[in-house]
């Protein structure tokens, strides 16, 4: 005779909170119960330890029913007695209903941030009524009498016994209209694999077969899961093509290669195992972040949680793809966001460091396909030097540069750089702009082409930008060669000599061009050009002004400096042609075609391309006659 006993919480309020508010995604309730299949599996398989008589080929079990509208969940697991139904189904968030209910109404009904586990609260197998209109559960321990339990999950059970012989637990649904889809086979098959792939038993439904000759109809049981959690085994037992398979399983698409397995195994405070790849190819996405996902995937126990686990990884090896299994990490309600704990930054720090050795590892001893690598990814990595203070001086020994001493496509490390140096020089010095060929042809460079001291380029555009905070590599400073004043103390003193030798000619063009140019001034910079143009040290680079406008953003056009090189003839003849009549004309576009030229040795686009060549060919036109 069934029993009718009312929940011992406000059920109707909190199954109402929970059914539509704490789950995103529908697929969900399958997962739910599936884990709880899988718990009730480890329990009896650690009961069979001692009782080796009680060990089974242990499974679960799907069935759909089209015919009456039912899927159950079948397993062979520990089962449950009556006391242990009431203690479980009949009590919802038995540990702490109130304080459960409390904080969904101080967080609002979404329930999107709650941060308690499931197992605290017991909810995860209530998620089946978001697909059911009544949940039948038959269940039987040991020697216990079966009993079953039934609900429509407005308020009260019903509790009878039941006629089972084996140890276990089956939960009937009876499915609502919109939710017939959860029959289909297909949409079985692709949620178990999508959730629960990799536990460690095997996940099976029941199939009809036809044969052909006899029509005669049987039914086998097809696995839907594979079990092949690989990054719970030894490297040495993991084949190449399982390596390659699982990759492109976490790649999302086939034909893919990685570069590179890490495998790890973290014990003490915070245990989780994981396998990442490092790829040899970007994928068509990963500078698209709308449409990336970023981040690990993160297993509980072998039972899938998310593939957007962003927490696990820092933005700037986004790159990397793979699988973090924790068995302690705490989820919040639904299982789909996970809690802000300690833990999880624990992880992120062991998982950075791994990644980041391995990186050097691989720099050391294969630099070939270090260097593709790095072609690939290197602008990505470079984030790092700017958001990971932690990590900046590991990720600085990775990072690779061209450079005005080696060839076109190679790249040398700052340790490489520093460890060339002469004696002489005691700054690193850089050079930035849009292409090797634009930095490459720049007057600023002379000078260090006749000390013979070497100069980065730096032509990522985001290099710029990581420069603002990458002060120093091995107690020796970052110096722009494009950037503020230059300090040659064995040129001061001519330089001043040249400044009041030439003093109105740099504030004839400094009058001329006081709309482009902050200050004109003489250096010993230049060697061989006329001129150049400098930043002042706080402004940002030209080609970063170019970048921030080409996404829109408000930059405000700043004034460069004009430095003159006293010893071009050009600067001689100028001079003379002032001091003979300051109130000629050409001086003026002279002037302006000084400026135009040093923006072309730079790299930089003219405001009027159209004006600066009818100049030049005046010029020509004039030189000839």
């Amino acid at each position: 005779m069934a029993e009718t006993r009312q929940f011992k919480t406000e059920v109707q309020q909190l199954l109402q909170l929970m059914i539509h508010s704490l789950y995103s995604n529908r697929d969900i309730f399958l997962r739910e119960l599936v884990a709880n299949a899988a718990d009730a599996l480890d329990k009896a398989r650690f009961e069979s330890l001692t009782d080796p008589a009680s060990a089974r080929d242990w499974k679960i079990v799907i069935t759909p029913d089209k015919e009456n509208k039912t899927l159950t969940i079948r397993d062979n697991g520990i089962g449950m007695t009556e006391e242990d139904v009431v203690e479980n189904l009949g009590t919802i968030a038995k540990s702490g209903t109130r304080a459960f209910l409390k904080m969904l109404e101080e967080k609002g009904e979404n329930g999107s941030d709650i941060p308690e586990l499931i197992g605290q609260f017991g909810v995860g197998f209530y998620s089946a009524f978001m697909v059911a209109s009544s949940v039948e559960v038959i269940t039987k321990r040991g020697d216990a009498p079966a009993v079953s339990w039934s609900s429509i999950g407005e308020g009260s059970y019903d509790i009878a016994p039941a006629d089972k012989s084996d140890t276990g637990t089956e939960i009937i649904l009876k499915l609502k209209d919109d939710a017939e889809i959860y029959l289909e086979n297909w949409k079985i098959s692709e949620i178990v694999h999508r959730y629960s792939d990799f536990i460690a038993y095997p996940v099976v439904m029941p199939e009809k077969k036809i044969n052909e000759e006899d029509k005669s109809e049987t039914v086998e049981e097809r696995t839907l899961n594979s079990q092949k959690a690989i990054w719970l085994r030894k490297p040495s037992e993991i084949t190449d093509d399982e390596y390659k398979s699982f990759y492109a399983h976490l790649a999302n698409f086939s034909g893919t290669e990685y570069l590179k397995a890490i495998h790890m195994t973290a014990e003490g405070a915070s245990e989780f195992k994981a396998l990442l790849f490092l790829p040899k190819q970007a994928s068509f996405n990963l500078l698209m972040p709308d449409i990336q996902k970023k981040g690990l995937q993160l297993y509980i126990k072998r039972m899938f949680i998310t593939d957007e686990c962003k927490e696990l990884i820092p933005d700037y090896l986004r790159f990397v793809c793979g699988v973090v299994d924790s068995s302690d990490l705490p989820l919040n309600v639904s299982r789909e966001i996970l809690q802000d704990n300690p833990l999880l930054g624990k992880i992120q720090t062991a998982v950075t460091g791994k990644i980041l050795s391995e990186m050097k590892k691989l720099l050391e001893n294969d630099r070939e396909s270090y260097e593709k690598f790095f072609a690939e990814f290197g602008r990505i990595l470079k984030e790092g030097l700017h958001t990971d203070r932690a990590n900046a001086e590991k990720i600085k020994d990775l990072v690779l540069y061209e450079s005005m001493n080696t060839p076109e496509g190679k790249r040398i490390t700052l340790r490489e750089y520093v460890d060339a140096m002469p004696e002489s020089q005691k700054d690193i010095f850089y050079i930035s702009g849009d292409k090797r060929e634009a930095v490459a042809a720049s007057p600023a460079l002379e000078y260090f082409r006749k000390k013979g001291w070497d100069v980065l380029f730096m032509t990522d555009p985001i290099d710029e930008w990581v420069m603002q905070s990458m002060y120093q590599y091995a107690q020796k400073y970052f110096k722009s060669v494009n950037k503020g004043d230059f300090e040659d103390k064995e040129s001061e003193d001519k330089v001043k000599a040249d400044a009041e030798k030439y003093a109105p000619v740099a504030e004839f063009i400094k009058k001329v061009l006081e709309d482009k140019v902050s200050e004109v001034r003489f250096s010993s910079r230049l060697t061989d050009s006329p001129c150049c143009l400098i930043t002042d040290g706080q402004a940002l680079a030209p080609h970063m002004e170019r970048l921030f406008r080409a996404m829109n953003q408000e930059v405000p056009v700043s004034k460069r400096i004009l430095e003159l090189n006293a010893d071009h003839p050009l600067i001689a003849a100028f001079s003379a042609r002032l001091a003979e009549n300051a109130d000629d004309g050409k001086l003026k576009r002279y002037a302006g075609v000084l400026y135009d030229q040093a923006l072309l040795l730079e790299g930089s686009p003219l405001s009027d391309p159209a004006a600066f060549a009818r100049e030049v060919v005046e010029l020509l036109s004039a030189a000839v006659k």
